[in-house]
């Protein structure tokens, strides 16, 4: 496949950004359908709102912390075989959750299993491919990407809701095990490693970049452990890993998991409340897209200032649209165009400052991004169950919102020195 689509003048790193979108795409579906479904665990087990969210948050942190360990297995077994089992994973959580009927069924199947198999596919991959077949147009590539990864979390969720009002939530895990058989095919017969494993430069190149040297098993293991100790030594560091912090806690922890139930609070049925979530994934696709391209011309510090800021500002918003269709589609259009738009030059940012390592260093960033997911999903919870609102939780993610854009600005213009980290 890689002669012809090398003579016709198309270079094989789109087949791989291609392949690796829809990877993306399925298994961010398979992070964001237990939002719908709280709904329905509900009342056929009678598990609270708290006990389920305890599930979803242990999943929202293994697919954060699995991150840097993801980067150093794709460095060492490439990524066809990563990606692989990691949809192997995932297959088979939530295939377990069919037959399951107690709570720690649910903790074990999709809080663990599924939490670390999406972790292996997370933001990392999309780094990983990114930095290692575009030399240009990279953070275009990886607002693709990026994109998948936002757009398959919201657009699938009214088919999920659909499916599930009329056949039950196990109707809709099978679509999502059919649409990881897909994934799976379409990796094991494109997915390439690296750009010289074709005898091919990176996109926009001008040589072939030979494949590093291989660290040996146990400094494979540790290598996630030295550029977390290398990259702490950095402010930059520590800005990001704090915003991202805020931007997981504003997206996915709270307004993925919880947007359903907050609707049906207002008297919002779940169809169509799951349908202002894919509208959200609509403009985030072509936000994330935008901020790519974005990225590639302008400052990211101002560009992540102007995201945060607009995302708090929406989220603030949120509570006095009156939950009415008017409301909620000005909502979703400036929401959804920054959902996730914040992912390229945060990349970029990195990149500039932790070179070879960026990936093992924004796994830990992006960790940082699923902490704060995993806390507003739990303490969203907590407080439904324990105020009967949502809305305190959405209040303060604005605020942190607001925060968080004006700590980015505090990042120093010129680039530090980048890092190489190497395992002893």
């Amino acid at each position: 496949m890689s002669e012809p689509s090398t003579r016709s003048g198309l270079h094989y790193g789109w087949i791989v950004i291609s392949v690796t979108f829809l990877t993306m795409l399925v298994t961010a579906a398979a992070v964001s359908a237990p939002g719908v479904l709280i709904g329905p665990l509900e009342r056929e087990f009678g598990w609270d709102t708290a006990d389920i969210s305890t599930a979803l948050a242990i999943r929202l942190v293994l697919f954060g912390l699995t991150g840097p360990f993801a980067g150093a297995f794709m460095n060492r077994f490439g990524l066809r075989r990563v990606v692989t089992v990691a949809l192997g994973l995932i297959a088979a959580g939530i295939l377990g959750s069919l037959f399951m009927t107690e709570l720690w069924q649910l903790i074990v199947l999709w809080g663990v299993v599924v939490g670390f198999g999406t972790g292996l596919t997370a933001m990392v991959l999309g780094a990983t491919v990114a930095q290692r077949w575009f030399v240009q147009r990279r953070g275009l590539a990886l607002g693709l990407l990026t994109a998948s990864s936002a757009t398959g979390q919201l657009l699938f969720l009214p088919l999920i809701a659909s499916l599930t009002d009329a056949y039950g939530w196990r109707a809709a895990q099978v679509l999502l095990l059919a649409m990881l058989l897909i994934a799976a095919i379409a990796v094991l017969a494109l997915m390439r490693d690296r750009p010289s494993d074709l005898g091919l430069a990176p996109y926009g190149g001008d040589a072939i970049v030979p494949a590093p040297a291989q660290l040996g098993f146990v400094a494979m293991l540790a290598s996630p452990i030295v550029a977390l100790r290398m990259a702490s030594r950095s402010a930059t560091f520590w800005v990001l890993f704090g915003t991202f912090f805020i931007c997981g806690a504003s997206t996915n922890g709270l307004v993925q998991t919880h947007f359903v139930s907050l609707c049906g609070d207002f008297g919002m049925l779940p169809v169509a409340a799951a349908s202002v979530l894919a509208m959200m994934g609509i403009f985030d696709f072509f936000g994330t897209i935008g901020s790519g391209w974005l990225s590639d011309r302008y400052d990211s510090r101002w560009l992540l200032f102007w995201y945060y800021g607009l995302r708090g500002l929406s989220l603030l918003y949120l509570p006095f649209t009156d939950f009415s269709i008017y409301g909620l589609s000005l909502f979703a259009m400036f929401y959804g165009l920054d959902w996730i738009a914040t992912v390229p030059p945060t990349v970029k940012l990195a990149a500039e400052r932790f070179g070879e390592s960026t990936n093992l260093v924004f796994g830990w960033i992006f960790a940082g991004h699923q902490l704060g997911a995993a806390f507003a999903a739990y303490a969203a919870g907590f407080t439904r169950t324990a105020y009967d609102t949502y809305l305190p939780a959405f209040f303060g993610a604005g605020i942190l919102c607001l925060i968080a854009a004006v700590l980015v600005v505090a990042i120093r213009e010129d680039r530090a020195p980048a890092l190489r980290i190497q395992a002893a």
